[in-house]
């Protein structure tokens, strides 16, 4: 496998990229995530002819915290990465996953111009109001475990194995855990309050990109249901279900995470 270049930006970023393809594939890492979390896609991405590009959202592994923490930011964030690649002469896919994905459907919103196609995996179009009942009671699980003086790599260890599949490989686990576990949890909990907070549902109507929105069967925080609704509102999406994974389809199963990707990319993104 060949490895990744690490790209230092002025404006506090931290990215990795495999590849130099004419199609810069933007991989946005989940709210347990960072940009170490995309080895098999980056790889199969450039081994494709695409180019990859993995990202640190604010907060996150190289790149600069951000205040206040709020989607606003986060696309405002993202902008110079997009528009570098643009700049190079690229056309521009995001590949989102769950945080990252609402990332995605933000940076759509605001920047449709950079944007030029989405895969939305296990994610969803809206979290529902901030100071709801449900959000709140969300929140406290979520953190419970740090406010009992758990730190982040303690509470990767039980949190992971309730976001996959009954039957996941035990070194995608191990995978997974370890890269939630170099969360600081001061980000964590930043984008936890942003999460919650989350509502793009209205916007969906007006994506005028192609789209895949990528299910796991297993997925209980963004259900397949949910993604299936989603896609029937976006013009023209395409819909796909993973079969034995749960929330983190790009670790748990990478294979035939890659494989639906590059169907997508390949039929509206062709670079050969």
């Amino acid at each position: 496998m060949s490895a990744p270049v690490v790209l230092r930006h002025p404006n506090g970023m931290g990215t990795l990229a495999w590849g130099d393809g004419p199609v810069a594939v933007v991989m946005l890492h989940g709210i347990g995530g960072g940009k170490a979390a995309w080895p098999a896609q980056g790889e199969a991405l450039a081994q494709a002819g695409y180019r990859a590009v993995a990202w640190d959202m604010p907060g996150y592994g190289d790149s600069a915290m951000i205040n206040p923490y709020d989607f606003d930011g986060l696309a405002s964030a993202l902008q110079p990465l997009l528009q570098a690649e643009r700049d190079a002469g690229r056309r521009v896919v995001l590949l989102g996953h769950s945080m990252g994905g609402m990332v995605a459907q933000q940076a759509c919103a605001t920047t449709p111009a950079l944007i030029d196609g989405m895969v939305l995996s296990g994610t969803s179009p809206a979290f529902g109001k901030g100071d709801g009942q449900w959000q709140r009671d969300f929140v406290a699980a979520r953190t419970a475990p740090l406010d009992a003086g758990k730190s982040m790599a303690e509470m990767a260890q039980g949190l992971v194995r309730t976001m996959v599949a009954p039957d996941a490989d035990a070194q995608a686990v191990a995978f997974a855990t370890a890269v939630m576990a170099a969360v600081p949890a001061a980000t964590y909990r930043a984008a936890l309050g942003a999460l919650v907070r989350f509502n793009q549902r209205d916007a969906l109507t007006r994506i005028a990109v192609p789209v895949l929105a990528l299910a796991g069967e297993h997925d209980s925080n963004a259900a397949p249901e949910v993604m299936a609704r989603m896609a029937q509102r976006i013009p023209g999406a395409e819909y796909v279900c993973l079969p034995d994974v749960g929330h983190l389809a790009c670790m748990e199963r990478p294979a035939p995470f890659n494989d639906a990707v590059l169907d997508f990319l390949r039929r509206h993104f062709p670079v050969h």
